[in-house]
């Protein structure tokens, strides 16, 4: 007999070809990646989140609580839901909703009886507004959507996923006639502030379309592409690699697949990988073959069509980076520091690594750490920041005062320009803490050097753009084997003693080499550009 088909609410955001193997009889076979220990981190670090939001509501929220653990079998768990729903339970954590209503499978952190029926609350660990106005929201323990109101200092941070698992919660009420009459949702964040509120009606999508409207769109598309997976029809997705790939547990099998007929998508993602096959250009090596000269087949959007010919024509050659300007220059100066910082998710930045290097100021050449070991978040993050700008602000006014030329070097200036304004919002007027502007000066001068823009602008990646595919072509090799940003995480949460754990004093010195090697990686990979770069391969040559 035929098993019906379920989709659960992360399907309408997932790859579409994802959809087809979890629904492919046949794809039971094929070989996963093995699970990553730090997507699974973050989802026992969700789970206590979860947790602690839990134990907070059901202390400050009077009304009937049904609890519904999610340790007990899938079965156990519908039955308790669907109790507490017949009894008009007033709130009820953990349901899971009978599964089969619309082909759809799945609950939420919490269904809350308002107006006559129920509506869902999310509770995730991520945020979801952003400062300035116009989120409706309530305090974090009101769950009467009838307190609800504009909040003047907050807006909605995008996180279109959280509206399609209300949309398909709601869907899911609508079927067993537990919904309310109006549409709405709440979401309840990392920082746990606010309760926010979304009207699941309102045009507030791309076309003028509202989050019931795209769920519904999605899920009409993905339980096509699931029916036919189940009864073995053509399939309705081929795979193409995007950004979701990078961890999706069947890309094993997917970058098989491509690799096997040499997918035009393995160099140009997205919609100009799949408007190039519409015109025929559907392999690596057909791409590689026009003339970057010629305007593309296609309406180009990401980038030079000319970088993609040049990429494809790399990527035959086996080559990890080209040149793309006929000679590399990036900027130097007398006196020189790289840095890195390490955070932890949102949780603030605890470590900010320098190296000097250059000319003699009177301070001490060499790798510097400005750390907290204090389980983040925590108001020691401030001194270790006080710390590090006033050793960085004291390096060039030395440089300054021996009339010389200062620049400081980071790879990818997003991310440690988000935590030197965040540590400055978050810290202001402690003991050492720059005032705003003082900040804003320093990223908007010459001074502050991002190599990734340098990398970006003057090579072509084949195989992606990061420090750590990057710096090994100029030489460098980090001392830890399982070095990388993921990983990281994994030793903070030893090193600092997360979840009432002792602290790993080893963990603690893996983490400082960790990020000295970054800054030298930073300072090899510079070093590389300043010269030996304008030997490889320039993509005018391939």
């Amino acid at each position: 007999m035929q098993t019906q088909v379920l989709l659960d609410a992360g399907a309408v955001s997932r790859c579409r070809r994802r959809v087809h193997l979890e629904n492919d009889p046949a794809a039971r076979e094929f070989e996963l990646a093995a699970p990553d220990p730090a997507a699974e981190q973050r989802i026992s670090d969700a789970a206590a989140h979860r947790d602690e939001i839990r134990r907070r509501l059901v202390a400050a929220v009077p009304g009937t609580w049904v609890t519904v653990s999610r340790e007990l079998p899938a079965g156990e768990r519908v039955s308790i839901t669907e109790q507490a729903l017949a009894e008009g339970a007033t709130y009820i954590w953990g349901g899971l909703l009978p599964p089969g209503a619309g082909h759809r499978r799945g609950g939420a952190e919490l269904l809350v009886r308002t107006d006559g029926g129920y509506l869902p609350v999310l509770v995730v660990r991520h945020r979801i507004t952003d400062p300035g106005t116009g989120a409706v929201t309530t305090p974090p323990t009101d769950l009467d959507p009838a307190n609800a109101a504009v909040d003047e200092k907050r807006k909605v941070r995008s996180q279109p996923r959280d509206q399609l698992r209300l949309a398909h919660v709601r869907r899911m009420l609508e079927s067993l006639g537990h919904a309310t009459a109006r549409p709405l949702g709440a979401v309840i964040g990392l920082d746990a502030d606010v309760v926010l509120w979304h009207d699941l009606s309102a045009q507030t999508w791309p076309g003028g379309r509202s989050a019931l409207q795209e769920y519904d769109a999605r899920f009409a598309d993905r339980m096509a592409i699931a029916q036919a997976a189940a009864t073995v029809s053509p399939a309705l997705a081929e795979p193409s690699r995007i950004l979701e790939c990078r961890s999706c547990p069947w890309w094993p099998t997917c970058e098989a697949q491509l690799r096997s007929i040499r997918d035009v998508s393995l160099v140009v993602r997205g919609e100009d990988a799949m408007e190039l096959r519409r015109a025929g250009v559907s392999t690596v090596d057909k791409l590689a073959a026009l003339d970057p000269a010629d305007e593309a087949p296609i309406p180009w959007t990401s980038g030079s069509f000319a970088d993609a010919v040049a990429l494809a024509r790399a990527w035959l050659a086996d080559l990890t980076v080209v040149r793309k300007v006929p000679e590399v220059r990036v900027p130097r100066a007398d006196v020189e520091v790289d840095v890195d910082m390490e955070s932890f998710g949102e949780s603030g930045a605890y470590l900010w690594g320098c190296l000097l290097s250059g000319a003699d100021i009177g301070l001490q050449h060499g790798y510097r750490a400005f750390v907290t070991w204090d389980p983040l978040p925590t108001v020691d993050e401030a001194r270790s920041f006080a710390e590090f700008w006033a050793w960085l602000s004291e390096v060039r006014e030395r440089t300054a005062a021996a009339g010389l030329t200062f620049r400081a070097y980071c790879y990818n200036a997003m991310a440690e320009n988000r935590w030197l304004f965040g540590s400055v919002e978050r810290f202001g007027g402690r003991d050492g803490i720059p005032p705003k502007r003082e900040i804003q000066s320093f990223v908007d001068s010459d001074e502050w050097v991002d190599l990734f823009r340098g990398v970006s602008d003057q090579f072509l990646c084949a195989h992606g753009k990061g420090l750590k595919v990057v710096a090994p072509v100029a030489g460098f090799s980090w001392r830890d084997p399982e070095a990388g940003g993921e990983a990281s995480m994994r030793w903070y949460r030893a090193a600092v003693g997360m979840n009432g754990a002792e602290p790993e004093p080893g963990q603690r010195t893996r983490l400082l080499r960790y990020n000295e090697d970054d800054v030298r990686a930073t300072k090899v990979l510079r070093e590389w550009m300043s010269g030996p770069a304008n030997e490889i391969p320039y993509m005018g040559d391939l």
